[in-house]
Order: C-alpha cells, then sequence, then structure tokens
C-alpha cells in the first residue's frame, strides 16, 4: 500500500521541529565569566503542531446510473491538497549559576521570587522555632525547680516547727 500524502507532510513537518528542539535549546549553552563561575540559561519551550488535508472529486467522477453521486472507482486515486504547520515558543525563565560558593538560580519571573525566598528562609524558621521550644522547656524546667526548691524549703520549716514545738 503506497503512502498517503498526509503522512508525507506530517513527516516532514515533524522532523523539522526535532531539528529545531534539542536539549540546549532548554538549558542553554554554558557560559564561563572570568571569575571562574559557569551560567547556564533556563528556557520553557512549547511547541504545536497542526496538519490536515482532503481528497478532492471532481464532476465527471459521478455515476450516470442510479446509484449515489459522488462515489469513486475503489482503484482511482483522487486529487489531494494539504498542508502542515507548526509553531515553536522560547521563553528564558531562569540562569542558574555554578560557582565556587555554590549554585544558585536567579528567576525572571517575579512569582517565583516568593517561592525562591520561601525555601531559602525555611531552614532559619525552623531553627527559630526550635529555639523558642527549647527557651520554653528551660523557663518550664526553671519554673518546676523553682517550686520545688520552695516546697522543700516550707517542708524543711515545717520539720523545725515541728521540732521546735512538739506539742
Amino acid at each position: 500500500m503506497s503512502e498517503h500524502p498526509i503522512e508525507g507532510l506530517m513527516k516532514t513537518a515533524m522532523e523539522n521541529l526535532k531539528q529545531m528542539i534539542d536539549v540546549n535549546t532548554i538549558i542553554g549553552d554554558p557560559v564561563e565569566t572570568p571569575d571562574g563561575s559557569v551560567i547556564l540559561t533556563v528556557s520553557k519551550v512549547g511547541f504545536g503542531f497542526a496538519a490536515g488535508g482532503s481528497e478532492f472529486s471532481s464532476g465527471d467522477h459521478q455515476n450516470q446510473g442510479g446509484g449515489q453521486q459522488g462515489q469513486q472507482d475503489s482503484s482511482e486515486e483522487l486529487p489531494f491538497g494539504g498542508g502542515s504547520g507548526g509553531g515553536v515558543s522560547i521563553t528564558p525563565i531562569a540562569f542558574l549559576i555554578v560557582g565556587s560558593t555554590g549554585i544558585k538560580t536567579i528567576h525572571l519571573d517575579n512569582s517565583t521570587h516568593l517561592y525562591e525566598r520561601l525555601l531559602d528562609l525555611a531552614p532559619s524558621v525552623v531553627e527559630k522555632i526550635q529555639h523558642m521550644m527549647n527557651n520554653r522547656n528551660r523557663q518550664r524546667n526553671v519554673q518546676q525547680n523553682q517550686n520545688q526548691n520552695q516546697q522543700q524549703n516550707q517542708n524543711q520549716q515545717q520539720n523545725q516547727n515541728q521540732q521546735q514545738n512538739p506539742f
């Protein structure tokens, strides 16, 4: 069975899209700075693809007899018309900086700064909460010790009073 013309259109368009999109489109080529840091561009890639076509019949293919109009002989090839198209959108969203001090991400979209900031602050918030809980426990222990000391002092005073006044 021979290949349908729409298959050729789709194959050609997909091959061209494949050539345009590779890993270097999403993570850009590294750029080394004089201080030894490496900067990578991170991009968002979106693409779309559409293809369509139709076979056309000419007016002389109509049946003369009592059959339906537009019926064609199955061995006859009809003229084909079709097309395909595609589009690619590449949007840089961040820079990834790898340096001697570590890895840093600089987002170009302002809404992502909030999430990054929250993630950066999370360890210090946890430490502060732990510190507050430890202080509360220390204060509770000090309070309990003071209460125990007061109780012991009262018991000692009662014992001394009982020894001095046995009746």
